[in-house]
């Protein structure tokens, strides 16, 4: 059974309206988002595509990962794209208490702030894993400067039980005009992705779409 919205229902930005959901353009724009890297499987293959459409992208990485995989995350930077805090440990803050959600965030920080080349300009955006976040901890971390950002369009390449096809109808039936898409650069997401990404890129790119970054 789904749990989740593909295209995300106004009322709930309404009922969220501090946190940013899409952005509003009348320009053909769309905001491409990748959570869960850095990994050298999937995020390497998600730059080349990037690469081959001169499409820029935002990509919210777990603080382990981007300590493991250093050169992967440096590469990111490098190529133009912009990073995301997605905690350290890819916590779900419904199951985390207030402190442990904080702290875990902003150690995932101090790991971007220490490989990142330009930490005075680089904007703090923060997406909460399954994006599931307590008021509390969304409070904490608004006053500390972040920007939440979660999304219009859910690609749902993370669920086992829909299709490639499936997968790449969510996006190309429901973004719009300033869409943040969701993408997953992981192993789990990878088969639907290395199907999806490509088409996606094309297809908005023919319709005179723009990629760009959070920036």
């Amino acid at each position: 059974m789904r749990l989740y919205f593909v295209k995300t229902p106004r009322m709930l930005k309404q009922l969220f309206a501090k946190y940013t959901w899409s952005f509003f353009t009348t320009q053909k724009e769309v905001y491409l988002t990748f959570d869960d890297g850095p990994i050298p499987e999937v995020t390497e293959f998600v730059l080349d595509q990037l690469q081959q459409f001169n499409a820029k992208a935002t990509f919210f990485c777990i603080g382990d990962n981007i300590q493991k995989h250093s050169a992967v995350f440096s590469r990111i930077i490098h190529e133009g794209h912009s990073v995301g805090n997605h905690t350290f440990h890819h916590l779900n803050g419904w199951k985390s208490n207030e402190t442990d959600y904080l702290e875990n965030v902003e150690l995932a920080e101090k790991t971007i702030q220490r490989l990142h080349n330009s930490t005075n300009s680089r904007k703090k955006v923060f997406r909460p894993p399954y994006g599931k976040i307590k008021k509390k901890q969304a409070k904490q971390l608004l006053a500390k400067g972040y920007q939440i950002i979660m999304w219009d369009v859910l690609s749902a390449d993370f669920d086992t039980n829909i299709s490639k096809e499936k997968c790449l109808q969510n996006v190309l039936r429901n973004v719009a005009n300033g869409s943040i898409v969701v993408f997953h650069d992981s192993i789990k997401a990878s088969e639907k992705l290395y199907y999806v990404l490509p088409k996606v890129l094309k297809e908005f790119s023919q319709q005179g779409y723009e990629f760009k970054a959070i920036t």
